[in-house]
């Protein structure tokens, strides 16, 4: 199975935090929130545990995620 496409990805303000929303090889979208920490060279990693979620479409995934994820949306 591939990796979903990444169709947006934004940051919080502080840069640690960012929310990408994603499509499926199934044609289905989704999205998860990430964090990231400076002193840790490991990357993002995944914190919302949203990327189950299963959405008709990118937009859809983007409003749920605006009121989902609490920063998101009032960048």
């Amino acid at each position: 199975m591939k990796k979903p496409q990444v169709v947006t990805s934004r940051n919080s303000p502080d840069g640690l935090l960012c929310v990408d929303v994603f499509r499926r090889e199934d044609g289905s979208f989704g999205f998860e929130e990430f964090r990231r920490d400076p002193e840790d060279a490991s990357g993002w990693y995944g914190v919302g545990g949203y990327s189950s979620l299963r959405y008709a479409s990118a937009h859809d995934a983007d409003k749920d995620a605006t009121a989902r994820v609490s920063w998101y949306g009032n960048e």
